[in-house]
Parts: structure tokens; C-alpha cells; sequence
């Protein structure tokens, strides 16, 4: 015999109706602002260099933005790092970065042309400063560096701020106490493979290709810079606050059996201009933030980007397309 189902009012199948619609527009909502087109037209994104994580992650952010925005095209300026992103987005060269805090700041307190402009999106990833000499090499500490062949990252990159400064901190002059390289992660590594020169300095999210690629087929390690040097950097001034002592597990490179190696790190931040327009940079700031673990799944420091800690884009205050995104999904 069949089995007889009780009958659904009328009201309670509407009732049933109603929730399910509900709730399929909170999940609208959180991917898709209701009721906008999406933004459409270009920008320019400034990026890094070949095998950095700032080249990586701007790709594949690309990828994600021309899936919420299919009609904006979103072009790719290699640079050669946080300096020169600052300096691009600052005077119009480009409108979107991913830069270092203290690159950020640096620009700020020399009166770059157009600091006064630029704006924070989200706090993204830390970047962790690498030291890099052969596993066999006589170099134990910063202070061995003097009087050695060691790259200092390119001319314009915040891996050249810190190098200078982190040398300032041991006593070392990196135009008169080294022989100065102009390597970034695209090169360093394999000059350092074939001895061209003895070590090199990068400041990346862990872990970084380059080096990866490196690990694979040559044995280094990484020069501690211990708090004391951290305590004596905050000594050179104001931009040099955002960098913070830590440690870096040398099993991110598969080094040396997971031995944590004293260094320091600093934050990375989207950042724009105070005249980007509001209704982008929200679309914008949206696709950073849903799209982590995606990103994440291919550059491992993506995975860091965190909803509660993207608004402290110190040192510079949010845009309002942020800010809009922001208090959209405050609890």
C-alpha cells in the first residue's frame, strides 16, 4: 500500500520558501554585492620580480579578480620591488601594490611625490628576511659579511632598504665595507649556486620559490639576525618600527631538519590611491579576502590574509571602498 504523506499548508510551504530564499541571498551577498554591475574598465597592478611571492600572488589575484569582474582587464608591470610599487601607485604609474610596511613609510617620511595620496586595501602576508650564504661557507653572522661579494637586492627594491640597514645595524657600510650586488630572488640564487658571489639578502613570504627551487639542487642556510640587531634597527628611526623579531623554521626550504633561525619580519599591504574609485576597490578588497584559500593553495603566505587583521593597514588609513567592504561584513 502506499504510504500517505501528511499535506504542506500553503503557509508553511511559503514559509519554507521564504528561508530558502533568504538564505541563498546571504550567500549572494557574501560573493556578489546585490543589485551592482561589476566594475568594468582597467588598472594596473605593479608587482616584483620573476619568482618573488609578490609576482605569484598578483597572478593568480588576477585569475580571481577576472572571475567577479570579467569586463575589467587588470594588467601586470613587473618592478623591482616594495620601492618602486610605493613610488608607481603614488604618482599614477600604477594603481594597485603589494608593498612592505616600511617601504610604505620610508616614502612617506622623504615627501615622495604623492605620499599624501596613497591609501591602505588590506593587510595581507608577512615578509620574512632571508640571509642566504652555502651550507659549507665561513660566514656565521651578519658581522662576517664585511669585505664579501653579497647581493643587496635591486636598486629600487624593499629588499635593498632592509639589506642597507640590517648591515647599518652589524657596523657594516654597504657601499664601502662589502662588494654590493644588485641580485634580486630571480638571480641571487643562482649566482650563489655557481659562487659569483657569497651571500644574498631577500625579504619574501615563506616560502619563497626561488629559494625552493634553490633547495632542490643546493645546500644553504640561513644568518640569524637576532633581537638585538631588531632593537638596534628600531635605533634608525620611525619606519623602522614595523619590523618585529621571529623566527624561521629552515624546514620551510627543507634546509637543515626544521632548526628555527632567529630573524625578522614585516607586514605587507595592498595598497591604492585616495582617488581610486570607491565602488572597485570594495569589488576589489571582496576578491582579496574570499579568495585566500584558493590563493593559498598555491602560495603558502596567502593563506595568512585574515579578515580581523586586513583593516590594519598602518601606515596608511584605509580607502573608503575598504572601509565600505569592511563595515559590510563587521559581526
Amino acid at each position: 500500500m502506499p504510504r500517505t504523506f501528511p499535506r504542506i499548508g500553503t503557509r508553511r510551504a511559503l514559509q519554507g520558501t521564504a528561508a530558502g530564499v533568504v538564505a541563498l541571498g546571504l550567500l549572494l551577498w557574501w560573493l556578489l554585492p546585490l543589485g551592482e554591475e561589476p566594475p568594468s574598465g582597467s588598472i594596473t597592478f605593479s608587482t616584483g620580480t620573476p619568482r618573488g611571492v609578490y609576482q605569484e600572488y598578483a597572478t593568480l589575484l588576477r585569475t580571481e579578480l577576472s572571475k567577479d569582474m570579467p569586463n575589467l582587464d587588470v594588467r601586470l608591470l613587473t618592478s623591482d620591488g616594495s620601492q618602486e610599487n610605493v613610488a608607481r601607485v603614488a604618482t599614477g604609474e600604477a594603481d594597485f601594490t603589494i608593498a612592505a610596511a616600511d617601504a610604505v613609510e620610508t616614502y612617506e617620511l622623504n615627501k615622495g611625490p604623492g605620499a599624501d595620496r596613497l591609501r591602505g586595501v588590506a593587510r595581507l602576508y608577512d615578509d620574512y628576511v632571508h640571509v642566504v650564504v652555502p651550507r659549507d661557507s665561513d660566514i656565521d653572522s651578519v658581522a662576517d659579511l664585511r669585505g664579501r661579494r653579497v647581493a643587496v637586492g635591486l636598486p629600487h627594491s624593499g629588499v635593498r632598504l632592509i639589506a642597507t640597514r640590517v648591515l647599518r645595524a652589524a657596523g657594516i657600510d654597504a657601499q664601502q665595507d662589502i662588494t654590493p650586488m644588485s641580485d634580486g630572488i630571480d638571480t641571487g640564487p643562482d649566482r650563489l649556486r655557481s659562487g659569483e658571489i657569497e651571500a644574498f639578502f631577500w625579504s619574501g613570504g615563506l616560502p619563497t620559490d626561488g629559494l625552493l627551487q634553490l633547495s632542490r639542487k643546493f645546500n644553504f642556510r640561513f644568518l640569524p639576525i637576532d633581537a638585538a640587531y631588531v632593537d638596534e634597527l628600531h635605533r634608525q628611526g620611525p619606519a623602522t618600527q614595523h619590523y618585529r623579531a621571529t623566527n624561521m623554521p629552515e624546514s620551510a626550504y627543507g634546509a637543515r631538519g626544521g632548526v628555527a633561525v632567529p630573524t625578522m619580519a614585516v607586514s605587507n599591504v595592498l595598497i591604492t590611491r585616495k582617488d581610486m574609485d570607491p565602488e572597485l576597490t570594495e569589488w576589489v578588497t571582496r576578491t582579496v579576502i574570499k579568495s585566500r584559500d584558493g590563493i593559498g593553495a598555491h602560495v603558502h603566505s596567502a593563506q595568512l590574509v585574515d579578515l580581523r587583521t586586513a583593516i590594519y593597514t598602518d601606515p596608511l588609513p584605509l580607502h573608503d571602498g575598504a572601509r565600505r567592504y569592511y563595515r559590510s561584513v563587521k559581526p
